[in-house]
């Protein structure tokens, strides 16, 4: 069977917000790694499967089981919600963020998760065979833990859910959806300069584009040496599912001469991209000398055809 080898953790995360005791809604999304293979909408009573391969190894019987679990969780998440909010005296509005998953390793081994958070702020978890509170949660947290520990029902199930049927499932993502987890795309690196920090300092940017997978190291660079004030930017996402990094510099404008760009990646095969600050300078030299020599003949050859023109017209 082949194996990753790199983590592709599958993470589920699931908003609910609440208005009001009458308006609720409850958006979910779900992520291999850094792909989104799943959405399940507020207004949808499927979920959404955003890759060819995100039924995995399941049966199409497996796959509607689960549908009709999950149909059946929101329904009973947003009205458990609501009692608990009447019950505790919790004011409208309000959001519950819950995060669970799974990360499946070589040997057959897995290790799993789920948090609940309440207002962003972490609450309570699902630990082995019960629920336990977050630390320094608020005092009604405990009368939460409480009742869900009383309903034995649910949690085997979601003991089920997280240790047997979340590896099976992510164990079958991982063997059909092996070319697109394992592919490797190059990045393309240029440098330019950013708004001037102040009198008689350079910002140095070095943009990193197109890779995929995430992972990627980029650093301003003198010799072998590291240059500390390197800002990085976040890794944004491009359209295509590739990535983007902006890393930056300031120094003082004496200073730029001998510094470079130093790209690693896994798809580079060892061989980091180098990018000279000084060629890219002298390249945009010649590129402004180009453009300046060009817009130079364009007007001597205006000019002459203005005279030819009207030396024709003296002549008529």
């Amino acid at each position: 069977r082949w194996f990753p080898q790199r983590n592709f953790p599958f993470r589920c995360l699931q908003i609910s917000s609440f208005l009001n005791r009458s308006w609720a809604r409850t958006d979910a999304l779900a992520w291999l790694g850094e792909l989104q293979p799943y959405v399940w909408k507020n207004d949808s009573d499927t979920i959404r499967f955003l890759k060819p391969w995100s039924q995995g190894t399941f049966s199409d019987q497996q796959c509607e089981e689960l549908q009709h679990l999950f149909r059946v969780y929101r329904s009973s998440v947003t009205r458990d919600i609501q009692e608990f909010a009447k019950m505790l005296h919790i004011a409208y509005p309000l959001e519950v963020q819950v995060s669970a998953g799974c990360e499946v390793h070589p040997g057959n081994t897995s290790e799993s998760f789920l948090y609940a958070a309440f207002q962003g702020r972490d609450i309570l978890s699902f630990q082995g065979t019960s629920w336990v509170p977050a630390p320094d949660t608020p005092q009604w947290v405990a009368r939460v833990i409480e009742v869900l520990n009383d309903d034995q029902g649910t949690r085997e199930m979601v003991q089920s859910l997280l240790n047997d049927t979340c590896p099976q499932f992510v164990r079958g993502l991982l063997e059909t959806g092996k070319s697109e987890l394992d592919r490797q795309v190059k990045p393309e690196a240029w440098l330019s300069s950013g708004p001037a920090p102040g009198p008689g300092r350079l910002l140095l940017v070095c943009h990193v584009s197109g890779f995929y997978p995430k992972p990627v190291w980029v650093m301003w660079m003198r010799g072998e040496q590291e240059e500390p004030s390197t800002q990085q930017g976040d890794i944004l996402p491009n359209a295509d599912e590739t990535w983007y990094l902006r890393v930056t510099l300031d120094v003082v404008a004496g200073e730029a001469a001998g510094l470079t760009c130093r790209v690693r990646h896994s798809s580079l095969g060892g061989q980091d991209i180098i990018l000279y600050w000084e060629q890219s300078r002298a390249s945009a030299g010649l590129i402004a000398g180009a453009v300046l020599v060009s817009l130079l003949i364009a007007g001597g050859l205006l000019t002459c055809w203005f005279k030819k023109r009207s030396s024709y017209q003296d002549i008529l």
